[in-house]
């Protein structure tokens, strides 16, 4: 047996001296699970010579003048009816997704709603429901469904979400939209959810992906991620689609009294574990749980 590495940071959020990794798009592929360990990581600090990147304005994922006119039936959360199978692939998804300890059926119920297929390459279509992460353009992946279902069920049990509720009754912001299936997802679990995007291309791709679902309480912002969405805050959950070697401070300075920050985030050894970060009175708690492999966090725009 390995003799245990003593801890790279504290265990109080500090700001790094050693710079900033960055935000990426949206994939995740877990390994294998590690139990609970001591609190690894402290936020970064912003380079001392980085410019200031101007705080985005609240961008509707469906303004509705630009609302497409409906040219095909739709389904009740405003998509087009789903393509042959797909309904039955994502049923099917879910059923596995629910076998998996530690899931929040709100979760489950907000998967089984929202069309993954729809986020992705037609090419990759009859992939959409299985368990694994797919690309979607400038080097980023879709996370794995057994991924988005762990991180948001973990954001559902943040402290200051009322025991046993269905829906998070605040804000939440989520670190690198993506193509946009997450923050559909997120949309259904959380009273107003902001998504920024640093990549201009999966910006504008993940609007087009959303429009057409109609979803009032979804704003995509693009803009460095790293530097969190103030105007928004405080949030209750703060989730992060891209990993690093520290939290933030901006992330921790917004998020609310009871609030969590759910981020993958380098160990002393250099892998990803995911790690949770919940806000108190006098100060926060982190807890590193399983392993993960997620697409790096980085600072600026593309």
């Amino acid at each position: 047996m390995n003799t245990p590495r003593k801890p790279r940071f504290p265990a109080q959020v500090l700001p790094s001296q050693t710079g900033r990794r960055g935000l990426g798009g949206a994939g995740a592929v877990p390994r294998q699970p590690l139990g609970p360990s001591a609190p690894l990581v402290s936020p970064g600090a912003q380079p001392a010579n980085a410019p200031a990147t101007p705080t985005p304005a609240p961008i509707a994922a469906y303004p509705p003048s630009e609302r497409p006119p409906a040219t095909a039936p739709t389904a009740s959360w405003g998509l087009p009816v789903d393509p042959p199978g797909q309904e039955s692939a994502r049923m099917r998804m879910v059923k596995r997704l629910a076998a998996l300890p530690h899931l929040h059926p709100a979760v489950l119920h907000a998967m089984q709603t929202v069309p993954r297929h729809a986020f992705i390459d037609s090419a990759l279509m009859t992939k959409a429901y299985e368990d694994n992460s797919l690309p979607i353009g400038f080097g980023q992946t879709i996370s794995k469904p057994s991924v988005v279902a762990r991180m948001l069920s973990l954001a559902l049990q943040a402290p200051c979400v009322p025991p046993g509720a269905s829906r998070i009754p605040m804000r939440v912001l989520e670190i690198g939209t993506g193509c946009g299936y997450q923050a559909a997802v997120m949309s259904h679990i959380a009273s107003e959810v902001y998504s920024i995007e640093r990549v201009r291309g999966l910006h504008e791709r993940a609007r087009s992906h959303l429009r057409p679902l109609r979803v009032s309480n979804l704003h995509l912002l693009f803009g460095d991620g790293m530097a969190g969405y103030a105007a928004g805050a405080p949030y209750a959950a703060i989730v992060s689609a891209a990993g690093g070697d520290a939290i933030p401070q901006a992330w921790v300075d917004q998020l609310a009294i009871g609030g969590r920050i759910i981020a993958p985030t380098s160990n002393a050894s250099g892998a990803q574990q995911l790690l949770v970060i919940d806000k108190t009175a006098s100060g926060v708690r982190q807890h590193a749980l399983e392993a993960v492999h997620f697409v790096p966090l980085k600072s600026g725009v593309d």
